[in-house]
């Protein structure tokens, strides 16, 4: 299609991004800032301001990653479930994106380049908006300041959601997601990786495999990508492809392998798949070396093309190379290394050793951190058995390897005035000579003279040492670019065994990016028009996804713009004045240089505007990227690149196998050199098999195969050069999105209508907006309709399609502006109102809890007391059985004393007034008393008297004891009566209670202020009455008659105080009747009966206290008479006698009472 935009554009047709970035956040890139006009402040922060909405996009932390693949995979899924049930409730959180307003942002240039976040304070000049950025306020022109998207958009997870899709704005969103581990970002088709030079947990793995495959995730990922082709290959029946691209460092072959082990778990299952992994280690040694720039940079640009089986399994595979950096192998620069191979071949040796091969020797290293050589190189064995390659091969393989080393260690010496050289024989050229199968004396003619042909004679010329070392040189080039080439095709060999041909096929090319140094030769210029051609074929088929889209809306697409790179790969491709056609042209001459090249190209193709010419042999050329500036030297040897004929004849000559295969092609492509000497023409067939002409034939079949495949774009990214992780180089990134076209990508998509948003989702998020309310009832459409009419947006501005609401650059903006303003009101009402309605649930939450605490408290005291009380009561019994014994054991010490005492002093009255006092004698012999006959006698009498009295006395105990037993029963039935009656007094009290608490409810309601004065009542039993309380006097003899007439006295009080316990009950309870029936009218009476009721309530208070203290002093009394009887009984012998059985029976007496 025309392209008819212009690459310039003004400040005012870029998109909006941002929100909040940290304290000095700034950019480096761009033009110097303008320093008239507007008032900025340097230093805010406004990293409160972030806020998840809608269009955030989520990477997702998962199961594991590739290290861990075998562990525990349960784990895997729940935290995978997690992840996923988290995501999708994200989603659902409509409204999570009401921030508090906050004043426009933009980005502006700082006089050293950097780019700078500014907030703008005022607006009220076109010439002169006041904005505060870093503390500092400034006054720039308004022109200066490029727009900032809304806060919604931090850090969206596709670069087309942007409002305003300026650089600083993509820059900022880029390096949002890059700090937060989310190293994927799409922007459009185009998937931006940013290599983090580190591994990052729960990012890949078999849990990762699965969520893409079932939908489960649908954040950017290489995952995602791999997934959507073969979806798409299985769907449409059409061959896919994946086209990776990147600058050296930027993870290219890290992404291709991702994506390799994505199509192989989920193709797998035929053997193939592991095959097709095996052979990344393998292309890695041959064309994989360490670069100032990386550590594992690809020196060649690969097609491997994945077959799948109707069933969507992985049936073969093959590889195409482009480009193999030759030189490389002869030379390269100081802290770069030559092909892994070389030095994973030398591994084993010491490194005085490997230090003799010159062409190693030229970079100075030889260990690369991080990578072991020796594991490396059994893994490539490893590899060459899973290809098929056999050991006897392997050896040959090492060996052509070997002697190219070799080959950098022949050296010459000058023989004559004319700089002529001859071959140093020494151990190098026998060496290289047993290696490769030749004579030593043939190799050291091929590499010191060259045969030509002049007419029908062959004349032998002697080489100078510069075309000496030359010859070397290219002989060591061919010899590992052909092997590098026949390894490749032993591959596809291998890979294609099992191939079933169905014609589907995705294909991952993993090809340079495009690439500026400060000196660019031959392979920069083959690179970038690779590139070039790529972003061509990007182009379109971007062109062709918005053109799908508009129709596919009903969008008007007229009007939509788009421009491509025509003219500079005219500058390329024109017949017969191209670049490429001079280069070959000039390439074929014998007379021809790099200085005559430059100047033919400066002669035909200034009138080019991609083209400019500069002094000596440096041109630029206008690229899609940039302008880039070439040096022409060495441009015509590296596109000859071919050995002399003498080299070729001696490689057939060698015995080695291998060399054989490699010489017979290098031969058949210098036969078509030399035919094309004798017909120099230009026409489309002609065999030109310059290393240009040659490029240019494989990518033309290269992109005639992308054309026939739905292309998949990964631009890979390098934040930083030094390969450290968080560092992230906004220059830098600035330049590769330049390079690899993600700018061009915004570029498209602002020249149409880069904001799309569903009706659904414009009426949900901006519906409130709406002044009229009934327009809410309507379908999605009608109120997108009806919102875009109220804010007046000019009809340019938009378009309305069938599913989406498409906008130009910054529309999107004044919405989300109005719609911000109106929800910080609505926010602010609400906090308000909510604060209000959390301070009355407090209140009132708090009153809860002090009277639930209050309950608690009561409850767990009344608890404690009881605790007391029974320790109180324990407490007192065990004092009481103390007291009891302590007392016991005193009365009987002082009960012996006093006998021993009485004793004594009867004795001492009887031995003195006793008239036979002489009958008592003393024998002095045998020291005892004599004792008179009539003495004893009576003694026995008066024995047999007391035995007499004891049993009367024994026969009265008796009689004393059965009724000692009559007075504990008959106490036992007192002492029911009395717990019988103080139950009934409960009742009665409970009952009065109740009867007052009625009557004075009904007095509350009918408010009677009548008073009557209620008579006293007088009941029988006395309430003055006073009981004697005459301790009775403990005796060792009393009567019987007195005991009973005790107990009737102690019967008689019981009575009298239950008759006036019923007549007290009965005369309350009419006294409180009759007030109930004053209260509710049913009896006229004057008087009061709230203050009756009150005096009622206080008379029988005093009655309730004092007839508690008579019932108590009655149990005392009680108490007293049964103890006094049981001691009144007692006599002192039988006492003395009867102690223990005297003893139990008070202690019963005593628990009874």
């Amino acid at each position: 299609m025309a392209a008819t935009v212009q690459p310039s554009l003004k400040r005012d047709d870029l998109l909006p991004t941002i929100g909040s970035l940290s304290v000095g956040f700034r950019f480096t890139a761009g033009s110097p800032m303008k320093e008239d006009g507007m008032l900025l402040r340097l230093g805010v922060n406004d990293a409160d301001e972030e806020t998840d909405g809608p269009y955030s996009g989520t990477n997702l932390p998962l199961g594991d990653d590739d290290d861990n693949e075998d562990g525990d995979g349960d784990a895997e899924d729940d935290g995978l479930a997690s992840s996923v049930s988290d995501h999708a409730n994200k989603h659902d959180e409509i409204w999570a994106d009401t921030t508090a307003y906050s004043k426009p942002h933009g980005w502006c240039q700082l006089p050293d380049g950097n780019w700078a976040l500014v907030k703008i304070l005022s607006n009220s000049s076109e010439h002169s908006p006041i904005c505060l950025l870093q503390g500092k306020l400034l006054r720039l022109n308004s022109e200066t300041l490029l727009p900032a998207n809304p806060d919604i958009l931090n850090g969206v997870d596709d670069l087309m959601q942007l409002s305003y899709l300026n650089e600083p704005s993509v820059l900022y969103n880029l390096q949002y997601r890059y700090s937060q581990n989310m190293i994927y970002t799409k922007a459009g088709p185009v998937l931006v990786a940013i290599n983090p030079f580190k591994k990052i947990a729960n990012l890949y793995g078999n849990s990762y495999i699965q969520a893409y495959r079932s939908k489960s995730l649908e954040s950017p990922h290489v995952y995602a990508i791999a997934d959507t082709a073969l979806r798409e290959m299985i769907r449409d029946e059409i061959n896919q492809s994946i086209i990776i691209s990147g600058e050296s460092g930027a993870g290219k072959t890290e992404t291709a392998k991702i994506a390799m082990q994505y199509l192989a778990a989920l193709g797998g299952g035929s053997g193939i798949e592991y095959e097709v992994l095996q052979t990344n280690p393998i292309l890695e040694a041959f064309g994989n070396a360490k670069t100032l720039r990386n550590d594992n940079s690809s020196r060649f640009g690969k097609l491997i093309e994945i077959h799948f089986s109707t069933t969507g399994k992985i049936s073969g595979a093959q590889i195409q190379t482009f480009l193999l950096e030759k030189s490389r192998v002869v030379q390269c620069a100081k802290g770069e290394r030559s092909y892994h191979i070389f030095y994973q071949l030398c591994a084993g040796a010491p490194i005085p050793l490997r230090e003799d091969y010159k062409y190693l020797k030229q970079g100075n290293c030889f260990e690369v951190t991080g990578i072991n050589d020796i594991e490396r190189f059994h893994d490539v064995k490893n590899a060459l058995n899973v290809v098929r390659i056999s050991d006897e091969v392997q050896e040959k393989i090492f060996g052509i390897l070997a002697s190219v080393l070799w080959l950098g260690n022949v050296s010459f010496t000058v023989i004559d005035n004319e700089n002529h050289i001859q071959v140093v024989t020494d151990e190098a050229v026998h060496t290289v000579a047993k290696l490769i199968g030749c004579d030593a004396v043939d190799l050291k003619l091929a590499l010191e003279t060259r045969k030509m042909k002049v007419g029908n004679d062959h004349i032998i010329q002697k080489l100078t040492l510069s075309q000496a070392i030359d010859t070397r040189d290219a002989l060591a080039k061919s010899l590992y670019s052909s092997l590098f080439q026949w390894l490749v095709e032993q591959i596809n060999i291998s890979l294609g065994s099992g191939k079933r041909c169905t014609g589907r096929s995705i294909s991952i090319l993993d090809i340079y990016g495009f690439e500026s140094f400060e000196k660019n030769s031959f392979e920069q210029f083959c690179i970038n028009y690779a590139n070039e051609r790529l972003q061509q074929h990007f182009n379109r088929h971007l062109f062709k996804l918005e053109q799908e889209e508009y129709i596919q809306d009903g969008i008007d697409w007229a009007n939509v713009e788009f421009e491509d790179n025509k003219d500079c790969l005219s500058l390329f491709e024109r017949k017969p004045l191209g670049l490429l056609s001079i280069l070959d042209e000039e390439s074929i001459f014998p007379n021809g240089t790099d200085l005559t090249f430059a100047n033919k190209l400066r002669q035909h193709l200034s009138y080019n505007s991609c083209f400019r010419g500069e002094r000596g042999n440096i041109f630029n050329i206008n690229h899609y990227a940039g302008e880039v500036s070439y040096d022409a030297s060495c441009f015509l040897e590296k596109n000859r690149d071919l050995l002399h004929m003498d080299s070729i004849q001696l490689l057939a000559r060698c015995t080695h196998e291998l060399l054989k295969i490699f010489s017979s092609k290098i031969l058949l492509m210098s036969e078509k050199i030399l035919n094309l000497s004798s017909r120099r023409s230009s026409g489309p067939d002609s065999p030109k098999c310059s290393v240009a002409t040659k490029f240019k034939r494989q990518l033309f079949q290269l992109m005639q195969r992308l054309e026939n495949t739905t292309p998949h774009f990964i631009r890979c990214i390098k934040p930083n050069n030094s390969q450290l992780p968080s560092t992230y180089e906004q220059g830098l990134v600035l330049q590769q999105l330049k390079c690899c076209g993600v700018l061009e990508v915004v570029r498209i998509s602002r020249s149409g209508y880069p904001t799309r948003m569903s009706h659904h989702k414009f009426a949900r998020r901006y519906g409130f907006l709406l002044l009229e309310s009934v327009v809410a009832t309507h379908d999605p459409l009608s109120v997108s309709i009806a919102i875009l009419r109220q804010f007046d947006l000019s009809p340019e501005m938009y378009q309305v399609g069938y599913t989406k609401l498409f906008f130009r650059t910054g529309q999107i903006g004044i919405l989300e502006d109005t719609r911000n303003r109106t929800l910080d009101g609505i926010l602010r009402i609400q906090s308000w109102f909510r604060g209000h309605k959390a301070r009355n649930y407090i209140t009132r939450y708090k009153h809860g809890v002090v009277i639930v605490q209050t309950y608690i408290h009561s409850e767990k005291i009344r608890k404690s007391y009881l605790i007391l009380l029974h320790q109180r009561r324990a407490a007192i019994l065990i004092q009481k059985h103390q007291k009891r014994r302590i007392a016991t054991n005193s009365f009987i010490n002082i009960l012996r004393a006093s006998v021993a005492v009485q004793s004594a002093i009867r004795g001492f009255l009887v031995r003195k007034y006793s008239p036979d006092a002489s009958l008592w004698k003393k024998n002095d012999n045998s020291d005892q008393i004599l004792v008179k006959a009539s003495v004893i006698g009576e003694l026995q009498r008066r024995v047999l008297k007391a035995e007499s009295g004891l049993k009367e006395k024994e026969e009265e105990n008796s009689v004393l004891h059965q009724r000692v037993l009559r007075y504990e029963s008959r106490w036992l039935e007192y002492e029911g009566k009395m717990r019988s009656m103080e139950q009934v007094w409960q009742k009665q009290m409970r009952s009065l209670q109740c009867s007052l608490s009625v009557a004075k409810k009904r007095l509350s309601i009918d408010g009677d202020n009548t008073s009557y004065n209620i008579e006293e009542r007088k009941s029988d039993a006395s309430v003055e009455q006073t009981w004697c309380h005459q301790p009775a006097a403990l005796s060792l003899s009393g009567s019987q008659i007195m005991g009973r007439r005790e107990m009737n006295a102690s019967m008689s009080v019981i009575n009298r105080m239950t008759e006036e316990f019923e007549n007290r009950s009965q005369v309350f309870a009419d006294d409180a009747r009759f007030l109930v029936e004053v209260k509710s009218g049913e009896v006229d009476a004057s008087l009061n009966p709230e203050r009756e009721l009150r005096r009622l309530k206080r008379i029988f208070e005093n009655w309730k206290k004092d007839f508690n203290l008579r019932l108590r002093e009655t149990r005392i009394i009680l108490l007293k008479l049964g103890s006094d009887e049981l001691q009144g009984t007692t006599h002192a012998d039988s006492f003395l006698k009867h102690k223990k059985w005297w003893k139990k029976k008070l202690n019963r007496t005593k628990i009874n009472a």
